[in-house]
């Protein structure tokens, strides 16, 4: 009887089953992580959290199915629950998910009222859980979603514009802020999304995470400027909210208005909803590298060491990222022979990520024919310089402009030089002999000589940094194919003019060989020639601080060392503040110590510009 029972039990077991329907297998956590956050934003399925919302009504299977169907169900479900958090989630995500994969921007903007509406409840005593995951996701789908919601018919740009748009439930009115389009003098448009932006390049990428849709705007001037401004070709870091009140309660109705806001980087970092401050997300290293993409400045690096003239008629060859504000003091970024100022992006990049520097300083970059003479070029600096100290009020309007920082790369550094020395007759006195006013000249060159020759420092400059800088020339240019190259350089006609009035003219003036004489940049970058020579020897003016960065290459004695370009003999120089030694080639300005070393001591010049009254009151206190 025993046996029979036993083998009718073995029978039942068959029949049922060998293994238990609940099983856990021990697995890699990384394994775990992938299916814990995988979503919509993710991938091409749901969260976890969503899949148990859809289950919970018995709408799984129905999405996979009829997905517009299950999001009007459970939209009606939400509606109904006194509180509907997770349903709102849940609804963002499918509406999300569902407009990718149908392309209706419908569908976008309503993920994008959901999301809001789940992380803004009209109940404000049931707050949020930060630790939540679907907090972050929450934002991001809004984000997102906002972005494709707004795209132009031809996908390349998102319309910010008034009106009423279609949603699966009912309409949205949205009214954007007029006035938040104005940037400075100029106002924002041709919004691109930087979420879709994937960058190659630059060293570091930074976003900064918050709400609302990070973008890049154009920019449109009303009207041609010259001079000193902001870069014409420059995109800004933008950010598009879109505020609902009440949110929850207009879903119900099917009618909602929303206010859309614009905000850049430089000027709003947080907003108040429903009385939190919340911070807004943009995406600065994408924004940043598009516009220099797109700006054609690598072109011109070449370009503007043959062709002298080549920024003649070029609206201005100084530019600042943002418009300048009261108590930030400029660090004025000067490129080195045939160069541009793109080749700061990467310090650029990293330093305006510092909060205390982006509080404190703003940069301008200079651009210069990098084959013209060096106190041409130096002159077109001064001069830059001053039309953007008179257009902005000069130190009377804002002392931190009475602070300014001057960073001077390889042939830069010898244009950041010529800023802040009094030269008194001792270049002239180099390539001449005699007196300028007793040369034969027409009015013209005597005075273009005179601007570039007889030099005075600017008292607004209190700080030069000189980057691989050859205070006593560079061996390279010392070489033949180096000189056979600068005779290619087309010089601007009045420097053109004002060598050959001084050769042919004032032949017994000259106080340099003339059968070799040349008045390109590498000639005058020649170890001992007339300029380098006599400027050395000019000291810097006092109340000047100066600090210098040598790279020199490899591992051996720093001493006998060089970067490729300049030997350490010559950009060592007695006198500075400090001077650091990074090992790398020529081309410093993207590694990490220099940068380092760049914010230090831009730290430092803060730090006693405080001490002296001069910064620490201005935008930081303000925030």
């Amino acid at each position: 009887m025993r046996l029979h029972a036993a083998a009718l039990l073995a029978c039942f077991v068959a029949v049922g089953g060998c293994s238990a329907p609940i099983s856990v297998d021990r697995v890699d956590p990384q394994i775990i992580q992938r299916e814990l956050t995988a979503s919509a934003l993710t991938g091409d399925g749901l969260s976890e959290a969503t899949r148990n919302v859809l289950r919970r009504w018995d709408l799984l299977a129905r999405f996979d199915q009829d997905p517009a169907g299950a999001i009007a169900a459970l939209h009606g479900i939400a509606n109904a629950q006194p509180a509907g958090g997770t349903e709102m989630f849940a609804l963002a995500e499918t509406s999300y998910l569902y407009a990718r994969r149908s392309g209706g921007q419908s569908y976008f903007l309503a993920a994008a009222v959901y999301a809001f509406a789940y992380l803004f409840p009209d109940d404000a005593d049931h707050p949020l859980d930060p630790y939540d995951p679907r907090f972050r996701e929450a934002c991001d789908l809004y984000n997102l979603a906002l972005a494709q919601g707004l795209r132009s018919p031809d996908g390349k740009f998102v319309e910010l514009r008034s009106g009423r748009y279609q949603l699966p439930f009912g309409s949205l009115d949205i009214a954007v802020d007029e006035a938040s389009r104005q940037w400075g003098n100029r106002e924002l448009a041709n919004f691109v999304p930087a979420a879709e932006l994937q960058v190659k390049g630059l060293r570091n990428l930074y976003r900064r995470p918050g709400l609302g849709a990070p973008l890049g705007a154009g920019t449109i001037s009303p009207s041609v400027e010259r001079g000193f401004q902001v870069a014409p070709k420059l995109l800004v870091p933008t950010n598009a909210l879109l505020v609902f009140t009440q949110p929850r309660r207009q879903i119900a109705t099917g009618q909602l208005h929303a206010e859309l806001t614009i905000h850049t980087i430089f000027d709003t970092d947080a907003v108040a909803i429903d009385g939190q401050r919340v911070p807004l997300e943009y995406d600065p290293s994408a924004v940043f590298a598009l516009g220099l993409a797109q700006s054609g400045v690598w072109s011109s690096e070449y370009r503007g060491f043959l062709f002298g003239n080549l920024f003649k008629t070029a609206p201005t060859q100084l530019v600042a990222l943002e418009p300048h504000r009261p108590g930030r003091i400029p660090v004025v970024l000067v490129h080195g022979t045939a160069s541009s100022p793109g080749r700061w992006a990467d310090m650029i990049n990293d330093l305006l990520d510092d909060p205390r520097i982006e509080e404190h300083f703003e940069f301008w970059s200079f651009i210069y024919a990098t084959g013209n003479p060096i106190p041409y070029s130096a002159l077109q600096l001064r001069e830059s310089l001053q039309d953007a100290l008179s257009k902005l009020g000069g130190v009377a309007a804002d002392p931190a402009l009475g602070d300014m920082v001057v960073i001077g790369h390889s042939q830069g550094g010898l244009l950041a030089k010529m800023l802040v020395i009094d030269s008194g007759d001792r270049l002239w006195n180099g390539i001449s002999r005699r007196r300028l006013a007793a040369l034969t000249l027409t009015p013209e060159t005597r005075d273009l000589l005179r601007r570039a020759m007889f030099v005075r420092p600017l008292s607004e400059i209190r700080r030069v940094v000189f980057i691989a800088t050859p205070h006593r020339g560079s061996y390279v240019a010392g070489f033949s194919i180096a000189q056979l190259v600068g005779r290619l350089v087309t010089l601007p006609l009045s420097v053109a003019a004002a060598g050959t009035e001084m050769l042919t003219g004032n032949k017994d003036a000259l106080a340099i060989d003339q059968r070799t004489a040349r008045i390109g940049s590498i000639y005058a970058m020649r170890p001992g020639s007339p300029l380098i020579r006599t400027l050395q020897d000019i000291p810097v003016a006092p109340g000047v601080r100066v600090n210098s960065i040598i790279p020199v290459r490899g591992t051996g004695p720093v001493e006998t060392g060089d970067d490729g370009v300049v030997k350490y003999t010559s950009a060592h120089i007695d006198g500075v503040e400090s001077e650091l030694v990074v090992r790398s080639g020529h081309s410093t300005q993207s590694v990490p110590a220099t940068i380092e070393e760049v914010r230090r001591i831009l730290l430092l010049h803060l730090s006693q510009a405080c001490l002296e009254g001069v910064a620490c009151a201005g935008p930081a206190a303000m925030r």
